[in-house]
Formats: structure tokens, C-alpha cells, sequence
């Protein structure tokens, strides 16, 4: 008997006994995939990552340029909105060396992704 014999064997059983019965959220649609628009060969190191609490440095740089972009949409006062502006590009420098010294730009994975992580917010 395999391995996958007892697993089966094991889930029949738990049908059976009813363990599935009254199990949260039965019968409704399983949750969307957060990493569905990760192309899916970098979906099980984004998910290492998330799962650590971390995120590669080119995300939090973009998820930085987006909520200064904001600020900048909002602020009204001449200084600070140059002291926004400021940041940003520092930060879109920041993103783009990053970019640059992985070679990212160059690959139609990363490419795909961009575009799809542009269109979700917007861009």
C-alpha cells in the first residue's frame, strides 16, 4: 500500500465519520489567491518570504513610491510637498538601481508581472 492509498483511505474514513460536516465556510467559494498575479516560478519564494514577515526590498521601495505618490496627490502645503517629492524620488532612483543591478527589466517574467502589478493599482 502507498502512501497515496492512505491518504485516500484516511479521508474516506474521515467522510464517513462526518469530520467534514460542519467544517467554516462549506460550501462557499475558497478565498482568492493573493499571489495569483505572481508569475509561478517566484510564487513559493514570495510566499517563503510573506510567510517570514518579509518582502523583497524592491516591493517595500513600491509599496513606499505609492503611498508617497499619495501624499504628494494630497498635500497642499508648498514645502512639505516638496519635501514629499523629495523622498519619492529617492525612492524611484532606489527602485529603479535595484531593478537595474538584478536584470530584472530585462526579463519578460518580471516584465508580465510588472504590468500586471501596474494594472491592479491603477498605474
Amino acid at each position: 500500500m502507498d502512501f497515496t492509498s492512505i491518504v485516500e483511505e484516511k479521508i474516506k474514513q474521515s467522510i464517513r465519520s462526518g469530520d467534514f460536516d460542519n467544517l467554516p465556510g462549506k460550501g462557499k467559494p475558497l478565498p482568492k489567491d493573493d499571489m495569483e498575479h505572481v508569475p509561478a516560478d517566484l510564487r513559493n519564494s514570495y510566499k517563503i518570504l510573506k510567510n517570514a514577515n518579509m518582502i523583497p526590498e524592491e516591493m517595500q521601495l513600491k509599496k513606499e513610491i505609492v503611498s508617497l505618490e499619495e501624499l504628494v496627490d494630497c498635500c497642499r502645503e508648498p514645502e512639505e510637498k516638496a519635501r514629499y517629492m523629495q523622498q519619492l524620488s529617492e525612492k524611484q532612483l532606489r527602485f529603479q538601481l535595484i531593478m537595474e543591478q538584478r536584470k530584472l527589466k530585462n526579463s519578460g517574467v518580471f516584465r508580465r508581472y510588472r504590468g500586471q502589478i501596474n494594472r491592479k493599482m491603477g498605474f
